[in-house]
């Protein structure tokens, strides 16, 4: 990583550096992490998989998310939530994804709970969406240094005593500020990454649930 978090890639476009130049990682930076999200599908998705992260690192994750969408019926929440003992021993044989029984489990209780947060909500969009962080919690500039010192944030901890008070699990603070990050209810692509000013143009235009 470098001393700024900024990475040239080969296109001569200066990136934040946590991609390391990798291709499919960069394009993940490049046409995913931070624009902002409000498919349910795709929202319901990243939490769940951020939660798989645990311990490990997104790339891993990353790798592995069109087996996981395979072996979770494209995150559809109405399907997993049906899920039952044959379909965790089935996701438990399934080398594409991680085998780890609680968080499999996970999958399917979060899928029942984000039920019933659309049902008081109408969507989870505008659940997520109407705890978007305001400008006093965010930093003047986003720096390298600013990212690394704040894992989490005062909105991340509030969202995940939420989550968990309503029975959600593998959502904490730090599981939840990197779903607010990739989702783009925070824009943290670095000062000087190419993507900043291109994101922060969509949040700009972005109808907020």
């Amino acid at each position: 990583m470098t001393a700024n978090g900024i990475i040239t890639g080969a296109d001569g476009l200066e990136r934040c550096a946590w991609h390391a130049n990798l291709e499919d990682y960069q394009r993940y930076h490049d046409e995913e992490w931070g624009r902002p999200m409000a498919d349910d599908i795709r929202l319901f998705e990243k939490i769940c998989l951020e939660g798989f992260q645990s311990g490990l690192s997104w790339l891993t994750i990353l790798r592995k998310r069109e087996a996981f969408r395979a072996a979770f019926a494209g995150f559809d929440l109405d399907v997993v939530a049906s899920f039952g003992d044959a379909d965790i021993e089935r996701c438990l044989a399934d080398a594409g994804i991680v085998r780890h029984r609680g968080k499999i489990v996970s999958t399917i209780n979060n899928a029942k709970r984000a039920q019933e947060l659309r049902y008081e909500f109408g969507t989870l969009a505008r659940y997520f969406w109407s705890q978007e962080p305001g400008a006093n919690e965010r930093p003047k500039v986003v720096t390298y240094e600013a990212i690394i010192a704040n894992p989490t944030t005062p909105t991340s901890v509030m969202i995940s005593k939420d989550l968990k008070k309503r029975g959600w699990t593998f959502v904490g603070p730090t599981t939840v500020y990197a779903f607010m990050q990739a989702m783009g209810l925070v824009n943290d692509h670095v000062e000087g990454c190419y993507c900043r000013v291109k994101v922060e143009q969509m949040r700009v235009s972005f109808v907020r649930p």
